[in-house]
């Protein structure tokens, strides 16, 4: 099982729909002529296999979590190394097992049975768990998958020319005993996804922006989000909606570009503390970047307490420097203290209880 971005979803044409659609889960099935002792060239993916692996995933899809809750893009690849009863069922029962290994919250254990059947007249036998011998030579290959509360999928291949109530009712009873018994079993092995997901696993980030903001965020010809993906090794999306998605295999880097969107999002706060890089000095003061592209002007006198000469003397270019928002004017230029932050630091270390020996 792979995860991946937005970026690696399946993009699909289709003469239903005038736009595109794209595609999230993807279950691929593989039947190598091996796997049943045949010896012949390895062509392209056939009839049967695209049908199979569509119907275990049709199966896996209703339990998958949603896109907002778990961002991830999921290719599932069953590789089948031996067949002789129904691949396709165990390709249900697998992909459900390696999903909870990897993490990923889907809701419910699934698993699947394929039923034969055997009519001769009015004898009338209903196999399950069918082998290759019966699905071959019986009237019947009827398979259902599905949870301990329903059935998510199913199909059918008939051979003669009807079934009645009475025999699809026995089938599903036995389908139901059989699926029981398999979940039992699986449920013994993994009960219950990983809490963690893989070290490896890309970690995705989630933030909402304004979408007026989504342009500064990208840059001029995405020079900007190609910086901070250079810059922390994160993998950036941005939706039309202002959803922004970052994946990083290093929560730090992906926590470093989730800082800097946020930053350059953010709206300054009058009276909140900020982190700020000194950009400049000048005779009169320093200008402080307090958010990505936004600066303030530190005056000479609200550098420190007391008389200030020379504002080198004090701040260095490139210093980082905490400061104080005192105020935002009508042309948005904005005024911040030193001073004011060092005063409250003074006066919350003399609150504080002293150590007595």
């Amino acid at each position: 099982m792979t995860r991946g971005t937005q970026t690696d979803e399946q993009r699909i044409e289709s003469i239903d729909s005038a736009t595109e659609m794209t595609k999230s889960f993807m279950l691929h099935y593989n039947f190598p002529p091996f796997s049943t002792g045949e010896a012949k060239p390895l062509r392209g993916t056939s009839r049967r296999e695209m049908g199979h692996g569509a119907l275990a995933e049709r199966a896996i899809q209703p339990l998958l979590p949603g896109f907002d809750e778990f961002p991830y893009t999921i290719r599932v690849v069953s590789e089948v190394l031996e067949s002789n009863g129904s691949s396709s069922m165990a390709t249900v029962c697998a992909s459900s097992l390696a999903l909870m290994d990897a993490g990923v919250p889907i809701r419910s254990s699934c698993a699947g049975v394929a039923m034969g059947l055997i009519k001769e007249g009015d004898q009338v036998e209903v196999l399950t768990d069918i082998l290759g011998m019966e699905d071959a030579r019986g009237d019947m290959d009827f398979k259902v998958a599905g949870t301990r509360a329903g059935v998510t999928s199913i199909q059918m291949d008939i051979k003669i020319e009807g079934l009645t109530v009475a025999i699809m009712r026995e089938a599903l009873q036995r389908a139901h005993r059989g699926r029981m018994h398999i979940l039992d079993l699986m449920e013994a092995t993994l009960p219950n996804a990983r809490a963690e997901l893989s070290q490896w696993a890309p970690r995705i980030i989630t933030i909402k922006v304004p979408v007026d903001k989504i342009g500064e965020i990208i840059g001029p010809k995405g020079k900007t989000i190609r910086a901070i993906q250079d810059e922390t090794g994160a993998q950036i999306n941005i939706s039309d909606d202002g959803t922004v998605t970052i994946a990083s295999v290093s929560g730090e880097g992906g926590e470093r570009a989730r800082a800097r969107i946020a930053g350059m999002t953010e709206t300054p706060e009058i009276g909140r503390i900020y982190e700020g890089v000194v950009k400049s000095t000048t005779t009169f003061g320093a200008f402080v970047e307090i958010l990505p592209g936004t600066e303030g002007l530190l005056h000479i006198s609200e550098i420190q307490e007391g008389r200030t000469d020379k504002t080198e003397d004090v701040l260095k270019k490139g210093e980082v420097v905490r400061v104080k928002l005192l105020s935002i004017d009508e042309k948005g230029k904005m005024r911040l203290s030193r001073k004011a932050v060092l005063i409250e630091e003074k006066a919350a270390a003399a609150a504080r209880p002293q150590a007595v020996e």
